[in-house]
């Protein structure tokens, strides 16, 4: 029997859903481990590559975002793209605000570590698109919401992640007297990021629900296709978390002192970003669904492009490469227990109706239709 709507968090959640830190943990834990004890084994896997992108990584992220992708009810999609309350907020934070916030907190964490430095801001400038749905989905936000968003980061990522680059590496550390960095990354780079980490799993997640639906029917869809295809997002997340730790893991337990002054400064974004969107959220009079959206949205961070970008303009051994890898290391535990802490806040917000019901309170497919 369900535990009832008024019992803890923790006692709504499914047993894999309950423990979903310790398995990431883990995975962490053995990426690093891995990295650390196999020699060559970071090398080996950054060869792995298409066209640029690491093959493992890819394939790990389109594992994990497709069964999210495929629960998205795209006819309602029209109703998102015309809520401004969502929309103008989470432009405001994704391409003004956080990309500000990350500039200031580079410098004022790391003034003597330009390296690092360099790193973190481009962290900053590469707005989530992947690993996002994930987090929202868990948080039990709206799904429909965050294939709008992540679609709008995408398209303004392949036009503005340069020019923001120049605006904060060059122009306004030059009105600042300060150190400027120079950053060479093409559109079709941004571009070519975007279509492999967002556009084939949103492609998938479309045709699968269409012709589901088409052919069986959405009742079929969403109780008998649906649970079986959505472990999956698990094992690759899981899988990614794993491979990405291990590219780096000698890296990053060779220089613990130097990983402790990266994530100072990722800590206070990320805590800042998502309690001041989910603020912001509620503010404006969104729910619950969309305000846990609009906050997952603006904190996460698209580590894959900032990674990517750095080793292609610095190097893979450079110091702007750790940060990028650092982004992770730190955004996948804050953000995993921000999942636990957006669910807990649901009784600040105004109960939407049976449609916001946790997933272990009734099948997973109506839950949330």
């Amino acid at each position: 029997m369900s535990a009832p709507v008024t019992a803890p968090v923790a006692a709504r959640l499914s047993f894999v859903d309950r423990y979903l830190a310790v398995w990431i943990l883990v995975s962490m834990a053995a990426g690093l481990g891995l990295g650390r004890l196999v020699p060559g084994l970071g090398d080996v896997l950054a060869k792995v590559t298409v066209t640029g992108v690491s093959l493992p990584i890819a394939l790990g992220l389109l594992v994990m975002m497709y069964p999210v992708l495929a629960k998205v009810r795209y006819d309602r999609l029209g109703t998102v793209t015309g809520d401004r309350r969502l929309l103008v907020p989470s432009l405001v934070l994704n391409w003004v605000l956080g990309p500000a916030l990350m500039f200031a907190l580079a410098w004022i964490f790391l003034p003597d570590l330009p390296e690092f430095r360099t790193g973190l801001i481009i962290v900053g400038l590469a707005r989530c698109i992947a690993m996002v749905v994930i987090w929202n989905d868990l948080a039990c936000g709206d799904r429909e919401a965050a294939a709008v968003l992540v679609a709008l980061n995408s398209v303004f990522q392949v036009f503005a992640f340069s020019l923001l680059g120049w605006f904060y590496l060059s122009v306004l550390p030059g009105w600042l007297g300060l150190e400027q960095t120079a950053l060479d990354v093409s559109v079709g780079e941004i571009a070519r990021s975007v279509l492999i980490f967002l556009g084939i799993p949103l492609a998938a997640g479309f045709l699968t629900r269409r012709l589901g639906e088409r052919a069986k029917g959405r009742i079929w869809y969403e109780t008998q296709l649906l649970p079986r295809i959505r472990p999956f997002a698990l094992y690759g997340l899981l899988f990614t978390i794993v491979v990405l730790f291990a590219l780096q893991g000698d890296a990053i337990t060779s220089r613990p002192f130097d990983v402790v002054r990266i994530a100072l400064p990722l800590l206070v974004y990320f805590a800042l970003m998502w309690a001041g969107s989910m603020a912001l959220g509620k503010a404006v009079g969104l729910d619950y669904p969309k305000a846990t959206t609009l906050a997952f949205t603006a904190a996460g961070n698209n580590f894959e492009l900032a990674i990517a970008v750095s080793i292609a303009t610095f190097g893979a051994t450079s110091g702007q490469a750790l940060a990028g890898v650092v982004g992770p290391l730190i955004e996948v535990p804050v953000l995993i227990g921000l999942v636990y802490v957006a669910l807990a806040a649901r009784r600040f917000f105004p109960d939407p109706g049976p449609s916001a019901a946790s997933p272990s309170v009734v099948p997973e497919g109506p839950a949330r239709v």
